[in-house]
């Protein structure tokens, strides 16, 4: 039976020996809540699938707590993503990270233009980061079934997630329905990015914010 906990250091506690075990956690996020897991877990990763009725080449995203993260888990941010995660993370911006040979990432996507890589964000939200902070990098997608409207509080989680989640950590309502912009880079796109999914940051602020102070697509 899962439970539903305010989000304070017993919680906490409670929540990162879950993670450790191989089950899931929601978390509110800045955009909308998420259902969570240890990324290196394989077959916690497989239960997020099952609980969301999710297609398995649809990847999970890793939420980090800092950049400073990204090398400890074998991440690369190529130009010019490196430049705009510079300047919109924290924040609902979701870039690609190519992951090297010493990534143990169980979420790693392997088919894209032949590169290993994995999508990554750092949430614009206090609460978030305290609990990232507390438990580490998690595996994460929207917390609801696949195709249904995402959770904007955590009522809306519980009810689409039920009992497949071990724990529900409320944070009050989130900030909208409305996920994240994920970015790709790729040199043979206009501006150097493939917009994979427009978001709360719309295309033409990303396509901006790559050429301010005569940046261009340099590192």
């Amino acid at each position: 039976m899962s439970s539903v906990r305010t989000v304070d250091d017993e919680s906490l506690a409670k929540a990162r020996t879950i993670i450790g075990n191989g089950g899931l956690v929601v978390i509110p996020t800045d955009t909308v809540y998420g259902v969570a897991c240890d990324p290196r877990n394989a077959k916690a990763i497989a239960r997020i699938y099952e609980a969301k009725h999710r297609p398995r080449f649809k990847a999970l995203q890793v939420l980090l707590a800092s950049v400073d993260q990204l090398d400890e888990l074998g991440l690369d941010l190529p130009a010019p993503l490196n430049r705009l995660a510079a300047q919109f993370l924290p924040g609902a911006f979701s870039p690609i990270a190519v992951a090297r040979e010493d990534c143990d990432l169980a979420t790693v996507n392997r088919a894209r233009q032949g590169f290993a890589t994995q999508g990554i964000r750092i949430p614009n939200s206090a609460v978030t980061l305290r609990i990232l902070r507390q438990i580490g990098p998690l595996a994460a997608s929207s917390a609801n079934r696949s195709g249904e409207e995402s959770a904007q509080t955590v009522e809306e989680a519980q009810a689409s997630l039920g009992d497949a989640v071990d724990l529900y950590l409320n944070g009050g309502p989130t900030q909208g329905h409305v996920a994240s912009t994920v970015v790709a880079a790729n040199p043979l796109s206009r501006d150097g990015i493939d917009i994979l999914r427009e978001g709360v940051i719309p295309q033409s602020v990303i396509r901006r914010a790559i050429h301010l102070n005569g940046g261009g697509l340099g590192a």
